[in-house]
């Protein structure tokens, strides 16, 4: 661990809630803090003087001052310095390393993209140093590298097991951590991105909460009192045995009908390739669809009413205040958007409140920043389990 990031490491539980308060709901009046926590103003004096003397927390003007009663002055509010230490977050895909540097607060500050020639753990490990090294020269004060992967991942250091990179086993954090000196928090991607959205994003401040990935395959990823639910078959690839039509097209990946047969941007490409004899993109179908083209409209409306199934289903079961649609494959709603409504009202008590539905139209860096994330939890926080 780099001595920057030891200077205000470990914070204790009560530094820890204190940190994560103001972290996320900031900047907070010490009056505001302590009615939050159910601290007397002692404790809060004694919890915040450490973090603001190692530079974590610090005294803003901005807002208007509250008066503290008891003590006769006004109180300046308490905000994070969020750009007093930054983390890398990286996305390894199959063929590319996406990454990019966040404040503590998870604003992206700085991206850099580099291929990935090969899937040796050894090599993948140098190239991220050698990523590692190049945003330093402009960042000096990185603390810490989160990494995300699509696969199993355990104890946020090594990757159980990874169908894209063909990986067993392999314990990614020790190898960048021996390059780079700095520590490395290791998780599933999808994991990654529904801990970014719960707190930085469309999930902030809701109790129960679902993130839907559409892409080279199907995420899930549930929050229920705030704190996203691990399973153990997480990334085991759940979406192939999902099935939302069981006389649905059968591809190489999935069983017949299944969410990752009906949705999944590799599925979707081998039914019109497989009907057309065309190898087409993702991007093609899409336009080809909207003006009309008959198998990509077949296939994508197939596509848009699974979605449908599937976002009903999810609502029915787990009633959330929010369903999230991300991933690389969202563009399906902006063509098959009515065909999911329609899809989720036919499948919905008709007195049932609206499902409510985001979709966030974004990139692998989304992926990365999700890693970052996940860093400034475990790394700086300490709030997540083992």
């Amino acid at each position: 661990m780099t001595a920057l990031a030891a200077s205000w490491l470990p914070l204790s539980p009560g530094e820890r809630a204190v940190a994560i308060e103001v972290l996320v709901h900031g900047p907070l009046s010490r009056t505001e803090l302590a009615r939050r926590l159910g601290l007397s103003a002692g404790s809060l004096t004694r919890l915040t003087k450490p973090l603001i003397e190692s530079g974590l927390l610090v005294e803003t003007a901005e807002g208007t001052a509250l008066p503290e009663v008891r003590q006769g002055r006004p109180s300046q509010p308490l905000d994070i310095v969020a750009e007093s230490r930054t983390f890398v977050g990286f996305k390894i895909t199959d063929d590319m390393v996406y990454a990019v540097v966040t404040t503590l607060r998870s604003e992206i500050v700085s991206r850099h993209d580099r291929p990935l020639p090969t899937h040796e753990p050894e090599r993948v490990a140098d190239l991220l140093a050698e990523m590692t090294a190049e945003l330093a020269r402009t960042h000096p004060s990185l603390a810490g590298i989160g990494i995300g992967v699509g696969g199993l991942v355990r104890r946020r250091a090594v990757v159980g097991e990874s169908p894209f990179l063909s990986w067993r086993d392999v314990p990614l954090a020790e190898l960048v951590e021996e390059r780079t000196g700095l520590p490395v928090v290791v998780e599933n991607d999808v994991a990654a991105l529904v801990e970014a959205e719960t707190w930085f994003g469309a999930g902030r401040g809701l109790d129960r909460f679902v993130v839907l990935t559409i892409g080279a395959g199907i995420g899930y990823g549930l929050v229920l009192g705030g704190r996203r639910v691990p399973y153990a078959e997480e990334d085991r690839g759940f979406g192939r045995h999902w099935i939302v039509d069981p006389s649905g097209p059968l591809t190489p990946d999935g069983e017949r009908g299944s969410a990752v047969s009906l949705l999944s941007i590799p599925s979707i490409r081998y039914q019109v390739r497989a009907a057309t004899g065309r190898e087409v993109t993702y991007e093609e179908i899409l336009t080809g669809a909207a003006e009309g083209e008959p198998m990509c409209a077949r296939v994508v409306g197939e596509a848009g009413r699974a979605l449908g199934i599937l976002v009903a289903q999810i609502a029915n079961f787990v009633m959330p205040q929010k369903i999230l649609l991300a991933g690389e494959g969202v563009g399906l709603m902006a063509v098959a958007g009515e065909a999911v409504h329609e899809a989720v009202r036919a499948r919905r008590h008709p007195l049932a409140a609206a499902v409510p539905l985001e979709t966030k139209v974004s990139d692998f860096h989304d992926w990365a920043r999700g890693a970052a994330v996940l860093a400034i939890r475990v790394l700086v926080l300490g709030t997540m389990e083992p």
